[in-house]
């Protein structure tokens, strides 16, 4: 129930239009307006992009000129490259920025993990990300353009009312008490009309505060309008119904492994028991007929415990848990009426879902080429690529697989499918039968493979 709560509230965010500012949009529509924090944030989100612009300016400068001049002596690329991701911390000063004026739907970061460690595939990533190139095309756009056009703004609000009000002031002191020059316009000549200038400085405030929150919607707006990069409404939904699939084949592999423990170290325990007292028994009692129905009741005993070590092993492996991936891989080779050879590098541990989806996809084949194939041979290789597992069983039968004949590929597909993996199956009439698997996978760092067996 918690996780259908959480997947029904993330599709309705998933509705709300971030493209305008409805609290700052409302409130310029209220009474309140001037009497709320507005106008004192926007004030302030239009005086901090004056600084932080004048600064982004100058390091742009630097990098564009200081990079193509030492580009000759190769010192010049990373300078070039560190321009390119100046987007990057520009993006993210900005999105908190924003909630000064539009705080009601946060803006999110768009940059996803890198598929591996390293600062290779880190900077491997952004290059390729659409969004990287965004956030410095809003680089270049707020560091030359859009703080200047701020600075006139705010410096026309706080210039005009700020003269207006400072003239009793200004007469004070620069004017020696006769005349003041009333923001270099026109000249007051007392100081009834120095107050009567100030208290119109006073009144024309709150008016400029009104365009001024005007302004910040449509910054607000622009923001989003490039930083924003979301994917459209359809992918929201795909993308948490894929989530709300794979906790689903999260939470059956934990009872999977739960049933597997409760009948490993319970019925299975008890039958161990049984069968070694009715062994013990056996030696007791010589005469017929008890003699004989122990008998057969310890082999019936004995029966029910192999079919029970079989229907554990088939639930969940103990050795999947304990070794990891390579080691259930070893087992079901031993255990296969085909020959199989190996070949695997599987240096770490993996999540426990893609651990056990691609262990019983490969019992699926090897069980595949067991019955159906007629193969003298099977090879089994498994590796790290490029971020994902890739998994390949190949035999030397007759070829001619197909899921239409009950052979069980299609359940192992749609298994894969939850993990945002694929199968591949290439079984020509004659043979060989490729069977390959790509799995999405990073290291679990809290699974060793040398770590003790689980209890």
């Amino acid at each position: 129930m918690v996780e259908l709560a959480g997947w029904s509230g993330a599709i309705r965010a998933s509705y709300r239009a971030p493209m305008h500012s409805p609290s700052l949009w409302q409130a310029l529509h209220q009474r309140r307006y001037l009497r709320s924090g507005w106008p004192w944030r926007c004030a302030l989100y239009f005086l901090t992009s004056v600084p932080l612009g004048a600064a982004l300016l100058a390091c742009l400068l630097v990098l564009a000129l200081a990079g193509s001049l030492l580009t000759v002596v190769l010192v010049g690329v990373p300078l070039l490259l560190t321009l390119v991701l100046a987007g990057l911390p520009v993006a993210h000063v900005e999105r908190r920025r924003l909630r000064l004026i539009d705080p009601a739907v946060p803006l999110a970061d768009a940059h996803q993990d890198p598929p591996r460690t390293g600062p290779a595939a880190w900077l491997r990533t952004r290059l390729q990300e659409r969004s990287t190139w965004r956030e410095l095309g809003y680089a270049l756009l707020f560091g030359c353009l859009l703080w200047p056009l701020e600075a006139a703004v705010i410096g026309t609000v706080l210039g005009v009312s700020g003269g207006l009000i400072s003239t009793p002031l200004v007469m004070a002191t620069a004017g020696g008490g006769e005349e003041a020059r009333v923001i270099k316009l026109w000249l007051v000549h007392s100081y009834p009309a120095a107050f009567a200038v100030a208290l119109a400085g006073l009144l024309l405030l709150p008016l400029l505060a009104y365009p001024l929150g005007l302004l910040a919607v449509g910054r607000a707006q622009l923001t989003r309008l490039l930083l924003d990069v979301s994917p459209p409404q359809d992918d929201l939904r795909v993308r948490e119904l894929s989530r709300s699939r794979m906790r689903l084949v999260t939470a059956f592999e934990a009872e999977r492994r739960r049933i597997e423990r409760d009948l490993h170290d319970g019925a299975q325990q008890r039958l161990v028991s049984l069968s070694m007292r009715l062994g013990l028994a056996r030696l007791d009692a010589r005469e017929e007929p008890l003699a004989g129905l122990l008998a057969q009741a310890h082999g019936e005993a004995q029966a029910a415990l192999v079919e029970l070590r079989e229907l554990i092993q088939g639930i969940h492996p103990r050795v999947l848990t304990d070794r990891g991936l390579a080691a259930a891989i070893e087992d079901i080779a031993d255990r296969s009426p085909v020959p199989v050879d190996l070949d695997l590098d599987l240096p770490h541990r993996f999540l426990e879902a893609v651990e056990s989806a691609v262990y019983f996809a490969v019992c699926e084949a090897l069980a595949n080429v067991a019955k159906h194939s007629r193969a003298t041979r099977a090879t089994v290789d498994a590796r790290v690529d490029q971020g994902q597992l890739v998994v390949r069983v190949r035999d030397n039968g007759v070829g001619g697989a197909d899921e239409a004949d009950g052979t069980g590929l299609e359940g192992v597909a749609d298994r894969i499918s939850v993990l945002g993996g694929h199968l591949l199956v290439s079984s020509p009439s004659g043979g060989p039968t490729v069977f390959r698997l790509l799995v999405p996978c990073t290291p679990a760092p809290d699974r060793r493979l040398d770590a003790p067996p689980a209890r």
